[in-house]
Protein backbone atom coordinates (compact mmCIF):
# COMPACT_ATOMS: atom_id res chain seq x y z
CA UNK A 1 0.00 0.00 0.00
CA UNK A 2 2.95 2.32 0.61
CA UNK A 3 3.98 2.03 -3.02
CA UNK A 4 0.54 3.11 -4.23
CA UNK A 5 0.44 5.95 -1.72
CA UNK A 6 3.91 7.10 -2.81
CA UNK A 7 2.76 7.33 -6.42
CA UNK A 8 0.27 10.09 -5.47
CA UNK A 9 -2.08 8.59 -8.09
CA UNK A 10 -5.63 8.00 -6.82
CA UNK A 11 -6.19 4.24 -6.72
CA UNK A 12 -7.87 1.53 -4.68
CA UNK A 13 -5.94 -1.47 -3.40
CA UNK A 14 -7.75 -4.81 -3.38
CA UNK A 15 -5.94 -7.43 -1.32
CA UNK A 16 -7.02 -11.01 -1.89
CA UNK A 17 -6.05 -13.60 0.71
CA UNK A 18 -3.32 -15.84 -0.67
CA UNK A 19 -2.84 -17.68 2.62
CA UNK A 20 0.49 -15.97 3.23
CA UNK A 21 1.95 -17.12 -0.09
CA UNK A 22 3.60 -14.90 -2.67
CA UNK A 23 1.55 -14.20 -5.79
CA UNK A 24 3.58 -16.60 -7.91
CA UNK A 25 3.49 -19.39 -5.30
CA UNK A 26 -0.26 -18.89 -4.75
CA UNK A 27 -0.84 -19.07 -8.52
CA UNK A 28 1.23 -22.26 -8.80
CA UNK A 29 -0.74 -23.77 -5.89
CA UNK A 30 -4.09 -22.94 -7.51
CA UNK A 31 -4.99 -20.39 -4.83
CA UNK A 32 -4.69 -17.33 -7.10
CA UNK A 33 -6.71 -18.14 -10.22
CA UNK A 34 -8.77 -16.10 -12.66
CA UNK A 35 -11.98 -17.51 -11.18
CA UNK A 36 -10.97 -16.70 -7.61
CA UNK A 37 -9.78 -13.21 -8.53
CA UNK A 38 -13.01 -12.46 -10.43
CA UNK A 39 -15.15 -13.77 -7.58
CA UNK A 40 -13.17 -11.68 -5.09
CA UNK A 41 -13.68 -8.50 -7.13
CA UNK A 42 -17.39 -9.20 -7.68
CA UNK A 43 -18.03 -10.03 -4.02
CA UNK A 44 -16.11 -6.96 -2.83
CA UNK A 45 -18.72 -4.60 -4.28
CA UNK A 46 -15.97 -2.28 -5.52
CA UNK A 47 -17.65 -1.98 -8.94
CA UNK A 48 -20.42 0.06 -7.33
CA UNK A 49 -17.92 2.50 -5.82
CA UNK A 50 -15.74 3.34 -8.83
CA UNK A 51 -16.26 4.88 -12.26
CA UNK A 52 -13.29 3.39 -14.09
CA UNK A 53 -13.36 -0.40 -13.93
CA UNK A 54 -9.73 -1.35 -14.38
CA UNK A 55 -7.94 -4.12 -12.52
CA UNK A 56 -4.15 -4.06 -12.48
CA UNK A 57 -2.74 -7.50 -11.81
CA UNK A 58 0.83 -8.36 -10.80
CA UNK A 59 3.19 -8.93 -13.71
CA UNK A 60 4.07 -12.38 -12.42
CA UNK A 61 0.55 -13.60 -13.28
CA UNK A 62 0.21 -11.87 -16.65
CA UNK A 63 -0.94 -15.21 -18.07
CA UNK A 64 -4.24 -14.76 -16.17
CA UNK A 65 -5.20 -11.46 -17.83
CA UNK A 66 -7.32 -12.93 -20.63
CA UNK A 67 -9.18 -15.35 -18.37
CA UNK A 68 -9.89 -12.61 -15.81
CA UNK A 69 -11.18 -10.33 -18.58
CA UNK A 70 -13.60 -13.07 -19.67
CA UNK A 71 -14.88 -13.46 -16.10
CA UNK A 72 -15.19 -9.71 -15.43
CA UNK A 73 -17.14 -8.25 -18.37
CA UNK A 74 -16.85 -4.49 -18.58
CA UNK A 75 -13.51 -4.44 -16.79
CA UNK A 76 -10.16 -3.59 -18.34
CA UNK A 77 -7.43 -5.92 -17.11
CA UNK A 78 -3.94 -4.42 -17.13
CA UNK A 79 -0.71 -6.22 -16.37
CA UNK A 80 1.31 -4.24 -13.86
CA UNK A 81 4.90 -4.54 -12.74
CA UNK A 82 6.31 -7.72 -11.27
CA UNK A 83 7.73 -6.05 -8.16
CA UNK A 84 5.93 -3.68 -5.78
CA UNK A 85 8.78 -1.16 -5.82
CA UNK A 86 8.01 -0.47 -9.50
CA UNK A 87 4.36 0.47 -8.80
CA UNK A 88 4.89 4.25 -8.29
CA UNK A 89 6.66 4.70 -11.63
CA UNK A 90 4.14 2.44 -13.36
CA UNK A 91 1.15 4.42 -12.05
CA UNK A 92 2.75 7.82 -12.69
CA UNK A 93 3.63 6.78 -16.25
CA UNK A 94 -0.03 6.11 -17.04
CA UNK A 95 -1.26 9.68 -16.38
Amino acid sequence: SGEIENSKVPARLAVMDSEGLSVLTAWAAGKFTASKIAAFIQESGIADEIDKKELIIPGYVAILSGAIEEKLPGWKITVGPREANAIPAFLKGRN
